[in-house]
Formats: structure tokens, sequence, C-alpha cells
């Protein structure tokens, strides 16, 4: 297997550095995963463009949550799983909730399920939906141009999913308590 560096602000390609910081900011650490994502400049500086899009956009960071973890629990991604529980516990979920993403399952609220099958829908059909998938969503009290916001969380999320599932970053222990397997 290849082995990929886990880059820190002290040795990172220094185009990297400026979104590694921004990223240390936000989550009081640099995460293994964009440690990872640090290798390429490109990658990272997208990768925070991107989510500061997300995290700055139409849903609650508890819906982001939702929205992230679904994808990573499709996308099979391990790291992410237990990043995006940590966080979407601390953003309020329920621990049935996040259970039942990590499952495979929609959670108990309404919308969050909502959010999570239209997620999946997207993943799993490579965006390919129908009007029966779209209508679902707006009967869960969505506008309907918010599909295209959860499209976004998508693509955002498929970049720090494959680059997890590629580089395999060690999870660190703050969130080994909520480590999952595909």
């Amino acid at each position: 297997m290849a082995h990929f560096p886990i880059y820190t602000l002290d040795n990172a390609p220094e185009q990297s550095k400026p979104s590694l910081n921004a990223l240390a900011q936000a989550f009081g650490m640099v995460p293994n995963i964009a440690g990872a994502i640090a290798g390429s400049p490109h990658l990272i500086n997208g990768l925070v463009g991107v989510f500061s899009q997300v995290h700055g956009g139409s849903f609650s960071e508890a819906q982001v949550q939702v929205l992230l973890l679904t994808n990573a629990v499709t996308n099979g991604s391990t790291w992410p799983v237990a990043f995006h529980s940590f966080l979407a516990l601390k953003e309020g979920l329920t621990e049935a909730d996040v259970r039942a993403i990590r499952e495979r399952r929609l959670p108990q609220d309404p919308k969050f399920a909502a959010l999570s099958r239209l997620a999946r829908t997207l993943i799993e059909k490579r965006g390919l939906v129908g009007d029966q998938d779209i209508a679902a969503f707006t009967e869960a009290g969505f506008d309907q141009a918010l599909v295209l916001d959860v499209i976004l969380v998508v693509a955002a999320s498929t970049m720090t999913n494959y680059t997890a599932s590629v580089t395999q970053p060690p999870l660190e222990d703050m969130f080994q308590a909520h480590a999952w397997k595909a």
C-alpha cells in the first residue's frame, strides 16, 4: 500500500499552509485528513474554499453534519465517518440519529431524514435523481433550490472521502470512540 505523509503546519508545502492554518483555527487542530490533503496545495485550497461555502450556506451546522456523515457512510470512508459522528453529536444530533446514519438507516428527525435520503440517493445514483426524490425532499419542508446546495455538500465530501480512502490517515485519539468500519 502507498504511504501518504500527514503534513503539519511546520512541514506542509508552503502553498498549503494558509489553508491548513484556517482549518487549525476552525477545529483547534489540524485534522489528519487535512494533513494528508495538504500534499496537494490545489486540493487543500479547493477544499477550504468549498467548505467555506458549505458551512456558510443554507443549512444549519447540524444539517450539514447529517449530510457529511451520510456522505461518508455512503462512500464507505472510515476516517470521515468517525470525524463527522463526533461533530454531529457536538452539533446536537441525538445518538440515535447518528447511529441510524452510521447503520445506513434514516434518522428519526424528518428534516434530517430528508437530507440524508437525498444525499445518499445522489451518491448512489450518481446524480440521476428522479422527480420523486426531489418531491420527498421538498415535502419535508425544503425549498427545491436547496437540492443544489445538497449537491455542493456532496461535492465537498467527495474530496475528503476519496482522499481518506486513498491516503488512510490515522484516526486521532479524540475520534476513536466513533471509529467505524465499512
